[in-house]
């Protein structure tokens, strides 16, 4: 395989299972650009947070490599184009994405918790927050998309069909409701 090949090969995004493309364009970029942002400072603020070996400090360097190795890792899922010399990124990287994307939403979340409960500092919290935050953007998009308010009312009014309630007293009830209105304070109403 040539150079070319190579970067073509990483630069092109994986969508063999098609689980991305109905989801607006905006999130699936914005969590792929979080993801990239996000691991950036995670390897930054890990870093720093291993300068704390310098005030004796042991459980601030631990969350530090670990927080530099969740940044390395979300960085080679996200961004494989950033560690394409390594020979098994796209391998990973593919087989990452053809599962569920509610599996890379709980791995993200489940990675970044552990450097913030080590050593609760603000550069744990802002380098492994970013990682979590793209860690629930996938997890918004694997719930899918929401349905049209005819869907859900249509929905609504069917799921109440074994309690007794007829189809058509349940349209009527979902017809005549009133909108709520607060009208003063407590204790101040006329009709009591």
């Amino acid at each position: 395989m040539s150079f070319a090949d190579k970067i073509t090969g990483l630069l092109a995004p994986n969508s063999q299972n098609g689980q991305m493309d109905d989801h607006p364009i905006w999130l699936r970029y914005g969590s792929k650009i979080l993801g990239i942002v996000g691991a950036f400072f995670a390897i930054l603020f890990g870093l720093w947070n291993c300068f704390g070996i310098v005030l004796f400090n042991v459980a601030c360097l631990i969350s530090g490599i670990i927080q530099m190795l969740v940044g390395f890792l979300v960085m080679a899922l996200e961004a494989p184009v950033c560690c394409m010399f390594i020979e098994h990124v796209k391998t990973v990287t593919d087989k990452i994405d053809s599962r569920p994307l509610w599996n890379k939403a709980a791995l993200y979340c489940g990675l970044a918790i552990p450097p913030i409960v080590i050593c609760p500092s603000l550069a744990s919290l802002f380098g492994c927050g970013l990682v979590f935050g793209t860690g629930v953007l996938y997890g918004m998009m694997s719930l899918g998309k929401k349905a049209s308010a005819a869907e859900m009312r249509s929905a609504a009014v069917n799921s109440g069909l074994s309690d007794g309630v007829s189809t058509n007293d349940r349209a009527g009830i979902v017809s005549n409701a009133q909108p709520f209105s607060f009208t003063g304070a407590v204790g101040t109403d006329s009709n009591v």
